[in-house]
């Protein structure tokens, strides 16, 4: 039987059986570490398309994450190296490579109710300010917005905020808000849009009760009721492309994204954001997030140890 030297271990030789007619079967070395390993110019390279194309900001020691990620689209592609798999991105935009590396390299970690406090602060705070202005005529309807929504475990976590504060206030006109939830990635819309979770994504946040009473078991699946599934439009976006055509919101939701962005793309989003949000409207943003480095536009409201923002002026145009 074949063996590797020391040196092809090393190397990351491997032995894979090959085929051969008439001759029984022959052991070939394929060095697969060495023809897919990302080189240093292949990086800044893809880290330049991808920061342009999406917003992410890379540093040097991310290099792995880079090549990892990547990785299985050298196979998809028969891309021989880094370098192919980049030149048919940019030279061959009928195959769809710019959406599949940027889809590749966005982290879609998500939970329902992520870190509770903004649900909390929607029920006992926002939405009754909001039904306020409803029935005062200040507001036809309330819109919210979820950028970056990931799988829909966040808008619909809203949207489940929003039954719930129906439910315990009969005749609310809230129940006719409109919720609107982006992403830039295809796969996670698809997965969204369908409504279906299996039980490692239900344990990660969602309160038996809720779940009993908003779903229902399918074999290894909870299904969301098509009630609350139909409150949330989803449409594919990157927030490097203009949005002012999503219209005016009351509240959004732009939650653990911006600390993957550059500060000089984050000056730009807030400016964005600010400008598609109503007067005095909401702006949650990650626990670990802050506006204030970026804007002067919104200010930051502080509810029990918790913040969100809202835009300086307070008075609804």
């Amino acid at each position: 039987m074949a063996s590797l030297s020391e040196s092809e271990r090393g190397k990351g030789v491997v032995l894979s059986k090959v085929e051969g007619r008439g001759e029984g079967v022959r052991l070939k070395k394929e060095n697969t570490r060495i023809m897919n390993q990302l080189s240093d110019t292949e990086f800044k390279q893809l880290r330049n398309y991808i920061e342009k194309n999406c917003g992410i900001a890379l540093g040097d020691e991310k290099a792995y994450l880079v090549e990892n990620r990547l990785a299985g689209l050298l196979a998809q592609t028969n891309s021989a190296s880094f370098d192919e798999l980049l030149r048919k991105a940019v030279g061959q935009p009928e195959l769809g490579l710019r959406d599949k590396i940027v889809d590749a390299m966005t982290t879609n970690e998500t939970s329902w109710f992520r870190d509770q406090y903004p649900y909390e602060i929607l029920d006992t705070t926002i939405f009754k300010q909001f039904s306020r202005e409803l029935a005062a005529g200040r507001c036809k309807k309330v819109r919210i917005w979820c950028a970056a929504c990931s799988t829909g475990q966040e808008p619909y976590s809203v949207a489940l905020t929003l039954r719930e504060f129906a439910r315990k206030n009969p005749g609310s006109p809230l129940q006719n808000a409109e919720l609107i939830a982006t992403d830039i990635s295809p796969s996670v819309l698809f997965l969204a849009i369908a409504g279906r979770f299996d039980q490692i994504a239900m344990s990660r946040g969602m309160p038996p009760e809720i779940r009993d009473r908003y779903f229902t078991s399918s074999g290894k699946v909870w299904v969301l009721n098509d009630a609350v599934r139909k409150m949330v439009t989803f449409k594919k976006l990157n927030l490097q492309d203009d949005f002012l055509s999503l219209g005016k919101f009351d509240l959004v939701f732009c939650r653990n994204v911006m600390i993957y962005f550059s500060d000089t793309f984050k000056r730009d989003l807030f400016k964005r954001i600010a400008a598609l949000t109503q007067p005095g409207g909401v702006l949650f943003l990650g626990a670990s997030e802050s506006a204030v480095p970026y804007t002067d536009q919104f200010t930051m409201i502080s509810e029990n140890r918790h913040l969100y923002y809202k835009l300086r002026k307070e008075a609804r145009q």
